[in-house]
């Protein structure tokens, strides 16, 4: 997808305007709204062509802020195997979020983390409105009572969701320059083409095969699942641009212009460009889960196998499997952050990891 920079956000009812001259804020209906900018205060009134606007005088003046063989897995034996077969799968996890800050990025997670944490009024408002219809119904109230108090849940619910969007929600927007913009339309068309892959996994977890007639004939086990690639903005977050979001669990890895963010349940991380070391490797994957119609099939093996790596004519269900051509992206820093993504695809990792390169070297060019 192409990478569109937006000049404005909305929040609730206050939009967000970026400009040359800065940012402006402004909130209204159609038809009405009151903002400040850069160039002062204003009014704007008006439809269908015919508009006011009147600039209001200021209270004060401020000035505009701005990538062995592997195996997915084994199946039920017709011999059970006396010992463990393979050693314990060993996590690939990055640290908890709360670990990875980067220096310039202290403040802004201090507010992400600061807002996360605050209490929802939408989630308060909708107990207490369960509880007061409750009651209502429970003490006999009449027909136009128990409306009445619907009506005021109903109220106080939507009211909780606006303020909570002002509350939790932390606006970014980026006016960038010229090679940082580019530099990101890059990094954009490299994700689509991860996006465009038919398999993407996130490798949680892989241990070293101990007896491999049992695992295909493969030197290590993983465990995966399918994940996504995706264009969109950070929960608690509106931004003017739409950010590359790789899914790694229960976290979600944000490719932002100017540094990276993993958001969890928890909290949110930051990893600078500069920190990050990224590697493109390609595996020989067996595969039992069925190809992509974009993977590469390369060889072929058995479920059970034994020990010249034909098939293992002891075990009556033992159908051939593909080994597959995949390429993975290893995402690593000091910091703690730790993910192996896997593509079905050996043609599209390496530029993205030359658009990172090339990002972070950009970025460490104008700070």
């Amino acid at each position: 997808m192409g990478f569109y920079l937006r000049k404005s956000v909305r929040v609730g009812p206050i939009r967000f305007n970026l400009s040359k001259s800065g940012i402006g804020v402004s909130a209204g209906i159609p038809g009405f709204r009151i903002g400040a900018g850069p160039r002062g205060n204003y009014i704007h009134m008006g439809r269908k062509g015919i508009y006011y606007r009147r600039t209001l005088p200021s209270l004060a003046d401020g000035k505009a802020s701005p990538f062995s063989d592997v195996a997915s897995g084994s199946q039920s034996l017709l011999e059970e195997p006396t010992a463990p077969t393979h050693d314990p799968l060993a996590e690939i996890d990055s640290a908890d979020v709360v670990a990875l800050v980067d220096s310039s990025s202290t403040e802004l997670l201090a507010e992400l983390n600061g807002k996360r944490r605050k209490l929802s009024l939408r989630s308060t408002a909708l107990v207490l409105s369960g509880v007061g219809l409750f009651l209502a119904l429970v003490s006999s109230f009449s027909s136009q009572m128990l409306v009445a108090v619907l009506g005021i849940g109903i109220v106080g619910v939507l009211a909780g969701h606006w303020a909570d969007q002002l509350r939790k929600t932390t606006v970014l927007l980026y006016d960038l320059e010229d090679s940082i913009e580019t530099a990101y339309q890059r990094l954009h068309t490299a994700a689509t083409g991860l996006a465009s892959c038919r398999g993407v996994w996130h490798i949680a977890a892989s241990g070293q095969v101990r007896d491999k007639k049992y695992h295909a004939g493969a030197d290590t086990l993983v465990d995966r699942k399918p994940t996504s690639i995706s264009f969109s903005s950070p929960p608690f977050m509106k931004t003017n641009i739409d950010t590359i979001a790789i899914e790694v669990g229960r976290q979600t890895v944000h490719f932002f212009p100017d540094r990276i963010l993993v958001h969890a349940p928890n909290g949110v991380g930051a990893v600078a460009y500069t920190a990050l070391a990224l590697e493109v490797a390609v595996s020989r994957f067996i595969e039992d889960q069925g190809v992509p119609s974009d993977a590469q099939v390369v060889d072929y093996t058995w479920r059970y196998v034994n020990k010249r790596g034909g098939p293992d004519r002891r075990f009556k269900d033992n159908p051939r499997l593909p080994i597959c051509a995949y390429q993975s992206i290893s995402l690593r820093s000091a910091t703690g952050l730790n993910e192996l993504i896997q593509l079905s695809r050996t043609d599209v990792a390496e530029e993205f990891a030359q658009a990172v390169e090339h990002l972070a070297s950009c970025v460490q060019a104008i700070e």
